[in-house]
């Protein structure tokens, strides 16, 4: 069955970094656009960035825009999610997401999108 599992996650004060991996099995993965989300306690869940099949087109958040970069190796199976200049605000659980579409050039912001959802990996940035 399809898997997505995500790893990477940690306790980060004000700006620093973190990378996170999503690593994908029981799919094609270049069938499929890659997603990040994340879920802050209290709050509905947010999009964050997505990537294209074969990566050449990549879409993020304004909140997020100019200090994550998402990228993805389709020979690995994996997506990551660099974060860089992380925020108190950033804290929430990262999921990743798997949208199987024929379009190469889809990448999209909306949940109703995507078929498959990891368990989601905590991000705790402190002030």
């Amino acid at each position: 069955q399809v898997q997505l599992v995500e790893s990477g996650g940690g306790l980060v004060p004000a700006g620093g970094s973190l990378r996170l991996s999503c690593a994908a099995s029981g799919l094609t993965f270049s069938d499929y656009a890659m997603g990040w989300f994340r879920q802050a306690p209290g709050k509905e869940r947010e999009f964050v960035s997505a990537i294209s099949r074969s990566a050449s087109i990549a879409n993020y958040a304004d909140s997020v825009k100019g200090r994550f970069t998402i990228s993805r190796d389709n020979a690995k199976n994996t997506l990551y999610l660099q974060m860089n200049g992380l925020k108190p605000e950033d804290t929430a659980v990262y999921l990743c997401a798997a949208d199987r579409t024929a379009v190469p050039s889809r990448s999209s912001s909306s949940e109703g999108r995507y078929d498959y959802w990891g368990q989601g990996t905590q991000v705790t940035v402190s002030s």
